[in-house]
């Protein structure tokens, strides 16, 4: 899995997404350089949803850069967008979308993508990994390849979160064993190997134990993506619909 930049260099940055994204830009102030942590926060949470939804709106890779990087720097800093939101509304996702929509809409009218943006607030996206969009979306409207690639982007993160945590607690071959009887086949798409063959691999005493072994994991792996999937809401009402997404992207790749 891949290691996230906490943005810690400001010193505690990072635990701000144990509450939700509609705190975190409560926290937006004055200060350049804090700001710039938690635009980059944003980004890394939902640049790929926003440049997805972009292209598949049939702007190229750099028209749907600058526009990505305009539209966090109006939104967090701008706080225009922010005020007039009704956070009673729950999602932060949904509102995020109709943000983007209005923010499309302004720049049509004023073609001003990002060419005001100050350098000192800029966020580079030079050197982040531009998925794959024609290829990963091709059968998506720019909606669907929006939430699609907000799930990817969440099922990342919390699988990075998961893998650490049974490092942590010394569960290395449990995790393992998830990977190659659940994980694997799900994003693979191939069937998963038998419980036998997976002791076999990795000294397991029995199936039964295996099947434990993997079980402690899925916990786990539950508890995590809701601690994840809560903090884009403001109340458990809308996490089964959160969860739904979920629900449907596993399904879709046990399909592909």
């Amino acid at each position: 899995m891949k290691q996230r930049d906490p943005y810690t260099e400001i010193g505690g940055i990072a635990g701000a997404f144990l509450t939700t994204h509609w705190s975190l830009i409560d926290q937006v102030g004055s200060d350049d350089h804090q700001d710039q942590a938690l635009i980059g926060l944003l980004i890394n949470e939902y640049w790929k949803p926003v440049y997805c939804y972009l292209r598949r709106q049939g702007y190229n890779n750099e028209q749907a850069k600058d526009l990505t990087q305009g539209f966090f720097y109006q939104v967090v800093l701008g706080r225009d967008l922010f005020e007039k939101a009704d956070q009673t509304r729950g999602r932060f996702r949904t509102f995020l979308l109709v943000a983007l929509n209005r923010y499309l809409i302004q720049v049509e009218q004023k073609k001003s993508a990002h060419k005001r943006i100050p350098q000192s607030r800029l966020i580079s996206l030079d050197n982040i990994d531009v998925p794959d969009v024609d290829k990963a979306h091709a059968a998506l409207n720019p909606e669907d390849a929006f939430n699609y690639a907000w799930v990817s982007n969440l099922l990342e993160e919390v699988l990075d979160d998961l893998e650490a945590t049974c490092r942590r607690r010394h569960l290395i071959v449990h995790w393992t064993a998830f990977q190659e009887r659940v994980l694997g086949p799900i994003l693979e798409g191939h069937d998963p190997p038998g419980l036998g063959d997976i002791c076999k691999r990795h000294g397991i005493d029995d199936t039964a134990k295996a099947s434990n072994m993997i079980g402690t994991v899925k916990k786990i792996f539950r508890a995590t993506l809701e601690q994840h999937v809560r903090r884009s809401v403001l109340s458990d009402d809308d996490m089964p619909e959160e969860l739904l997404q979920i629900k449907k992207f596993f399904q879709k790749n046990r399909q592909d």
